[in-house]
């Protein structure tokens, strides 16, 4: 029985959708080095970004936030992400069951570090190829319906924000850090996306790189960042 149970779970996470992809190139264009930050929320973190160069990939989102400087994106389980309640249950769903994704999006009137003052904050910035990979990233992590429009969901946990259905599968070996890694991925930074688990070992991997990505009250400039 022990056997067949381990055969079923193979089966599922093999099935699984490992979506979205970490993005190797794209043909989004920007003009200068963007600050970004990560935010961790204690389990879960998520990309804030400028809104200019997303909302006009997605639309929706400037008529959803319109007016709103900055949006903080996340990616997780449907089901875990929109409760209300968190239950066992619902936690070992979410860990061991493969489940549809959704993406959390918030609107932000300031920088990340004002807006969220109690979470772990880390502000850097990307040179204009790498960020914009970024935003290509975030673009294919809402799913699409055939005409392009993305698909609104519930209203978010916190503040102005929606969820909407993502993209690809949430399972144990593809969870909301890991999805957070692949999109420093596809900025370029040299991160190992394999066991980015946990909100730590990505806040961890940000303070390793400190040194090398900076930002400042002055403007936005990168040092010899480890980019591939």
């Amino acid at each position: 029985m022990k056997k067949i149970s381990i055969f079923v779970c193979v089966l599922l996470v093999s099935a699984c959708s490992a979506k979205p992809y970490i993005v190797n190139s794209t043909n989004i264009t920007v003009s200068s080095s963007r600050e970004v930050s990560i935010v961790s929320h204690g389990w879960h973190t998520g990309f804030v970004v400028p809104a200019d160069t997303i909302t006009k990939q997605l639309p929706q989102l400037k008529e959803r936030f319109n007016g709103a400087q900055f949006i903080e994106f996340g990616w997780g389980d449907k089901g875990f992400y929109q409760s209300v309640e968190i239950t066992s249950g619902l936690t070992m769903q979410a860990i061991f069951w493969p489940t549809e994704s959704v993406v959390h999006a918030v609107a932000l009137a300031e920088k990340a570090e004002i807006h969220f003052p109690n979470s772990d904050v880390k502000t850097f910035c990307l040179q204009n190829k790498s960020y914009a990979k970024l935003i290509s990233f975030i673009e294919n992590s809402f799913y699409k319906e055939s005409n392009g429009d993305i698909v609104p969901l519930k209203n978010g946990i916190y503040g102005n924000s929606q969820f909407y259905k993502g993209e690809g599968d949430y399972y144990l070996m593809n969870t909301c850090n890991k999805w957070t890694a692949k999109g420093l991925s596809s900025a370029g930074m040299d991160i190992s996306t394999a066991f980015k688990l946990t909100a730590g070992s990505i806040m961890a991997f940000l303070s390793e790189e400190s040194n090398v990505l900076t930002s400042s009250s002055s403007g936005c400039y990168t040092k010899n960042a480890s980019y591939r």
